[in-house]
């Protein structure tokens, strides 16, 4: 059994946890390993904003974009990898603070899924920990937004003959009354006063009324209120095994040139949760230079892109009494067939800079030179109007589509040296390809369109983000890459998120993510974390999981405890 009985002070350890990333696994590690009475210090990259701190729309560039180097400490990562574009997290609560609140439990396909699905019943075990997850996350079944984008929405799904399967999104918002603040309404007192929402549909430039569910009204809030320590523009750039047990890791001032203070921390055991992208990038670069060479040869395999696109429906101008703003971010979606998902997103009035990346919609059958001759003739056709609908006000005028998939496709992340530098490349991977456009996706974005311009009948095109017109598509949800697995020889954690051959670093956090979804995936990144950490044994006693290498045997993981839940979840008015 792996033993953590002894004190973190007895050993020498300046931690008895050090956690990695502050996003949904690192938050959910946080608060329950320091109720296990674990002393647990959290190092976080981005910064911390209070509510009024998040900018007010997306083209304040320091508080949106995530450019460290640049000063620039906003919420919005970009990264890009060959063949995919990657959006993601940061700052405190990472990407919660961007997120747009949607928690889909995935479907039966998911637990099913080859790459683990031989190891145990996972939806059983893990449902009880998504129903503590949706408590957490204050989940609303459905969300009361309705307005035209809402019914628009419902609209299309009709068109195109599955309307049976439109639904309104659950999601992780305090609705209450517009605007008022309100004693915590989720956690008995425990948890920090909440405002009702405005529905502004700037959720994903961070809600600056404190309505959104982000980590810092939960989780963080909680750990924090139990003594965890959390420090921001913090960097880990080094994780290696002491001798006699334990890590040593390595931080940096997040964005330095120069003056890293570059400090080290031992613990005694370790929790990565540094999102897709930030785990990946530290434990490829740990296992190529050498200080943990044992990681599985099976880093990077089965990654997934949850098999996305992003595109949508642009108006070169709609009525004054049309506001396709008002709302949250995401708020209906429905199946275009049984492996395909279609959402509505939207940004609230003056975020228009993702309008930056906006092109004609263009099928991807074609090489780029035909491509590129469809798109001229689209723009040469009417150009005042192609200038009109890719113009100004753009998040006024635009619906949004973000197309997920449950197929089971990847891609390979590698490490790769350049410059002196370890950095991360890809390779096919397993399944089939990873799809560089979606049929079904164009089909369900023209639908939408053509709808759009029965709204106060307006002229209106259908539109595609730059990438995907060179054959990269856009992901909001990279996953996987630190699959769990029976063995080390098919992945590189253990079904308790132990890492092979190092069980006292642990991986929960999309990283672990094990197959495509489908859906957005917050709420399972939640669940496998409760999951995980429900298996520690609490401070001072024996380890009831099994030794590294023992057939897998189901343990003991009892639902956490959800503040205040007597109490019961706030009134929600009913959706229209």
């Amino acid at each position: 059994m792996t033993d953590i009985r002894s004190s973190s002070e007895s050993r020498g350890f300046d931690h008895d946890v050090l956690v990695i990333g502050s996003g949904f696994g690192g938050s959910v590690s946080a608060l329950r390993l320091a109720e296990k009475g674990y002393d647990v210090h959290v190092y976080e990259s981005g910064r911390r904003f209070e509510d009024h701190e998040f900018a007010k729309t997306s083209w304040n560039l320091r508080k949106y974009l995530w450019a460290p180097r640049l000063k620039c400490f906003g919420v919005q990562r970009y990264h890009q990898l060959p063949g995919v574009m990657i959006l993601a997290g940061a700052g405190v609560g990472g990407g919660s603070l961007n997120y747009a609140n949607t928690l889909y439990k995935p479907p039966p396909e998911f637990f099913a899924d080859q790459q683990w699905g031989d190891i145990t019943d996972w939806d059983a075990e893990l449902s009880p920990h998504y129903e503590v997850a949706k408590r957490m996350l204050g989940v609303v079944e459905e969300n009361p937004c309705q307005g035209p984008v809402e019914q628009l929405m419902k609209d299309t799904a009709n068109d195109l003959g599955v309307g049976s399967t439109f639904r309104k999104t659950p999601v992780g918002v305090f609705f209450g009354e517009s605007g008022k603040q309100v004693a915590d309404p989720y956690f008995g007192g425990e948890g920090p006063e909440r405002t009702g929402c405005t529905e502004c549909g700037n959720c994903m430039v961070g809600c600056r009324v404190g309505a959104k569910n982000t980590l810092m009204k939960n989780y963080l809030a909680l750990a924090e209120r139990r003594g965890v320590t959390i420090e921001p523009l913090r960097t880990v750039v080094e994780i290696e095994p002491v001798t006699g047990g334990g890590f040593r890791v390595t931080s940096e001032r997040t964005g330095a040139w120069v003056a890293k203070d570059r400090r080290s921390v031992t613990a005694e055991q370790v929790v990565v949760a540094a999102g897709t992208w930030g785990t990946q990038n530290l434990l490829h670069r740990m296992k190529v230079t050498g200080r943990l060479p044992h990681l599985s040869d099976k880093l990077g395999e089965l990654t997934r892109t949850n098999s996305e696109e992003l595109g949508g429906a642009a108006a070169v101008k709609v009525p004054d009494s049309v506001d396709l703003t008002h709302g949250v971010a995401i708020t209906t979606s429905f199946h275009i067939d049984e492996n395909t998902h279609i959402e509505n997103v939207r940004y609230g009035k003056g975020s228009n800079l993702m309008g930056l990346m906006s092109t004609f919609l263009v099928n991807g059958d074609k090489k780029v030179p035909g491509r590129t001759a469809e798109m001229l003739g689209q723009l040469l056709r009417n150009p005042v109007r192609a200038a009109r609908v890719l113009g100004p006000k753009w998040s006024e005028r635009t619906i949004i589509a973000l197309v997920m998939q449950s197929i089971d496709n990847s891609i390979t992340v590698k490490p790769r040296r350049r410059f002196g530098r370890v950095g991360l490349t890809t390779a096919p991977g397993y399944g089939e390809p990873n799809p560089r456009w979606i049929p079904q996706g164009h089909k369900a974005i023209r639908a939408i369109t053509e709808r759009l311009k029965k709204v106060g009948d307006v002229d209106a095109i259908a539109g595609v983000c730059w990438p995907e017109f060179f054959g990269m598509p856009m992901t909001a949800h990279f996953l996987g890459g630190v699959a769990i697995s029976a063995d080390e020889e098919h992945g590189v954690i253990d079904p308790y998120h132990r890492v092979w051959n190092y069980p006292g670093l642990h991986v929960v956090d999309g990283a672990a993510v094990s197959a495509n979804l489908g859906v957005n995936p917050s709420l399972t990144i939640t669940a496998q974390a409760e999951r995980a950490i429900a298996m520690w044994p609490a401070k001072g006693e024996s380890d009831a999981r099994p030794e590294q290498g023992s057939p897998y045997r189901r343990t003991a993981a009892p639902a956490a405890r959800v503040p205040g839940v007597d109490l019961g979840m706030p009134k929600v008015p009913a959706a229209g």
